[in-house]
């Protein structure tokens, strides 16, 4: 079987030969310190990149399968995006600088931590038909046709599925308008906000549905979110549910029309009160599942929903810097759920700095190993 093969029978409940070894890429630091102890080249760390060459390459030499976030991904954004300048150079060599979206951010060196946010010019009713709604509107640009054949011929040498990314109908959102902002911004001028969650909606649906006609068939669709933390979701599952849950169904009902019955969402932090909605809307496979703090656990999910709940994710990746026992462990815990089916481990998040290539291969032998 292929890994795009083993991937759809796991995730649609079907006999699988054994399982396949997802991951969720890296962080820079890593690749640069297997770079240093010699595993890979310096053009593989400095050229990496989701899904490109590098990634690849990289991916094989650990005994991966394939990267599950990579895919085909037109164009759901600000288009044009704003330009991007250096608004201040500050005393410490850090610089104010205006980015693609429109938000003022805080550029340090060498940092790798989500950037200090100043401001955003999405402020109002002004700013939002002046600068922004003009930038949410549907064009045959978008598609990029070009990507779309590149990204395919690269799963089909890979023998692995192909995704289409729908976009986010939230978390960008919030990038744009800044997390504090949005929160009042839903109270104090509900008509923006419903407007603004609606553009965003529209502008993916009409994207899907011109990527889905275009002939092309996908494995499955994925989401991008992050809009939960540590200690739950960011805004009200009741709101998301009224606000957004519609254009998820709409978003869905159309990808199932044609085909698509997997349809991913990546979203980080304890999202369990937001599950139930992303399911009634059509939304049937969670990733990453970080296990965290708070330890995530499918396995009370799966008892909670039954097999409409898949999942890609929830594999502790810290066990990776640790040793080959570490690793039979984490499987050893992950195995009841494995067995039940419609679930692929996969590290939950970048694979940390501190994780030993020896170890992280180890780890790709034990799980192409397991069959069921």
């Amino acid at each position: 079987m292929t890994s795009r093969e083993r991937t759809m029978a796991i995730l649609n409940y079907e006999h699988c030969d054994r399982l396949p070894a997802v991951h969720f890429g890296y962080w820079d630091t890593l690749l640069t310190k297997w770079c240093r102890e010699g595993h890979i080249t310096e053009e593989e760390a400095n050229g990496y990149v989701d899904g490109n060459a590098a990634d690849r390459s990289i991916g094989k030499k650990l005994g991966f399968d394939f990267n599950w976030q990579p895919g085909y991904r037109p164009n759901v954004g600000l288009n044009p995006p704003f330009d991007t300048k250096v608004i201040e150079t500050l005393a410490d060599g850090s610089r104010k600088f205006l980015d693609g979206n429109g938000v003022i951010i805080l550029q340090k060196p060498g940092a790798t931590s989500l950037p200090l946010e100043f401001d955003h010019m999405l402020k109002d009713r002004a700013s939002w038909e002046g600068q922004f709604l003009p930038r949410l509107k549907y064009s045959a640009e978008r598609l990029q046709p070009q990507l779309l054949e590149k990204t395919a011929s690269g799963c089909r040498e890979d023998e692995a599925p192909l995704a289409l990314h729908c976009g986010s109908l939230y978390g960008e959102l919030r990038d744009l308008i800044g997390f504090q902002e949005i929160c009042y911004l839903s109270v104090e001028d509900e008509d923006l906000y419903t407007e603004i969650i609606d553009t965003v909606g529209q502008l993916s649906l009409d994207v899907v549905r011109h990527v889905l006609e275009s002939g092309y068939t996908f494995d499955y669709a994925h989401f991008w979110e992050d809009i939960c933390f540590k200690n739950g979701p960011m805004i009200s599952p009741s709101v998301f549910r009224e606000k957004v849950g519609p254009w998820y169904r709409k978003i869905t009902d159309y990808l199932c029309s044609h085909g698509v019955k997997i349809v991913s969402l990546d979203c980080d932090g304890v999202i369990d009160l937001l599950l139930p909605v992303w399911l009634e809307s059509g939304v049937n496979t969670m990733f990453p599942v970080e296990y965290g703090t708070w330890k995530a656990d499918i396995a009370s999910w799966r008892q909670k929903y039954g097999k409409d709940l898949r999942a890609v994710g929830g594999m502790n990746k810290q066990v990776l810097c640790e040793d080959y026992a570490a690793v039979d462990r984490e499987i050893e815990r992950l195995r009841p759920l494995i067995e039940l089916g419609g679930y692929i481990p996969c590290p939950d998040h970048r694979l940390p700095i501190g994780a030993s290539w020896e170890t992280t291969q180890y780890y790709c032998d034990r799980i192409k190993a397991l069959s069921f």
